[in-house]
């Protein structure tokens, strides 16, 4: 298998340190000609997770996307949501026939208000059989340190997934397949959301026990969302794996890392973005003061706005991020909303 990397933020460095790790050769879009230079002078990413070294001999670098693209297999898609459109819209409509997509995009299109994979069949007529989601609980700093975390890999044609996830398997890194691939993105997507929740009431000074209430009612929210929406995965206490290793293949298990377990930790987390972000909210930050504070994305920002308008048609009962929507486009007083929050848990 031949590996590109699109996007050099910190999840994408992860990522692209654990196929180097693996002995695989990788061709690496970086937008920046400088940052090249910089990474093969010091074999470090100048802006993230500087402590993850790489064998610059595995990595081929180039500032033109197309020439990664044509030079891939697989391409491993790992810019932030909201630039996803600009970074793709210019590129030939044909120029991702025969490769292979894994997204590790944990967010939606924001103006589009799409999954990834819905944005790419209807403006590169790409097929879903060839789409992947690699996600779970893993923040690119603990991935980075080595220390283990588990990833799922989601796809509809298992054999290829099993055999994707095969090249990011290491001592420090589990893999488990799944075939949940609109699933699993929209419980990313919405963990973000409840994450920035968690911050907020961090923020304005709920204890621990508030938080795990807000948290337990934030899992029973995604999971009223994604069976109004007819995703498979939302059973817990329920495991089937066909007689295979449970420990690499989770079907019809809301409980798995991939759905709880990644909720968790964006909520808990101080690696978490959106759980920092919300956190300055809740202090009484402006969303432009938090976003110029955080100086990174914060993908439940739009999300929150992008599952606003999807739930228009769901019409699942969300209440906090509902909620949460509103504190950060509506001018909603956190404090207000979140008097209006503790009156719907259970």
């Amino acid at each position: 298998m031949s590996f590109g990397i699109i996007g050099s933020g910190s999840w994408g460095t992860a990522l692209a340190k654990i196929l180097t790790d693996n002995g695989e050769t990788i061709h690496w879009w970086i937008r920046n000609q400088e940052s090249i230079d910089y990474f093969n002078k010091r074999s470090h990413n100048p802006h993230y997770l500087p402590s993850a070294k790489f064998d610059i001999t595995k990595t081929k670098f180039s500032s033109n996307i197309e020439e990664v693209i044509q030079n891939a297999e697989y391409l491993v898609m790992a810019v932030p949501s909201a630039y996803v459109v600009s970074v793709l819209s210019s590129l030939p409509k044909n120029i991702f026939s025969g490769k292979k997509i894994i997204s590790a995009i944990k967010g939606i299109l924001p103006k589009e208000n799409l999954l990834l994979n819905d944005y790419l069949s209807s403006s590169f007529d790409f097929a879903t059989d060839n789409y992947f989601a690699v996600l779970g609980p893993c923040h690119a700093e603990e991935v980075a340190a080595e220390k283990l975390s588990y990833l799922t890999f989601a796809g509809i044609d298992e054999a290829e997934t099993g055999s994707i996830a095969e090249h990011f398997k290491s001592p420090y890194l589990k893999t488990i397949v799944n075939k949940d691939i609109n699933g699993v993105q929209y419980a990313a997507v919405l963990k973000n959301i409840y994450a920035l929740g968690a911050g907020i009431a961090h923020g304005l000074d709920y204890g621990d026990n508030f938080l795990s209430v807000l948290i337990a009612n934030s899992a029973d929210e995604m999971a009223v969302f994604l069976r109004k929406a007819g995703i498979i995965n939302a059973e817990v206490g329920y495991i089937e794996h066909g007689g295979k290793n449970i420990a690499n293949e989770s079907h019809n298990n809301y409980a798995a890392s991939v759905y709880l377990g990644d909720l968790l930790v964006t909520c808990y987390s101080l690696y978490s973005r959106n759980r920092a972000f919300g956190n300055m909210i809740g202090k009484g930050y402006s969303v432009k003061a938090a976003q110029l504070e955080l100086n990174m994305v914060a993908e439940g920002l739009n999300a929150s706005r992008c599952m606003q308008a999807i739930n228009q048609t769901i019409e699942a009962e969300m209440p906090i991020a509902t909620t949460v929507y509103k504190i950060l486009w509506e001018n909603l007083p956190a404090a207000e909303g979140f008097r209006y929050i503790e009156e719907n848990l259970i």
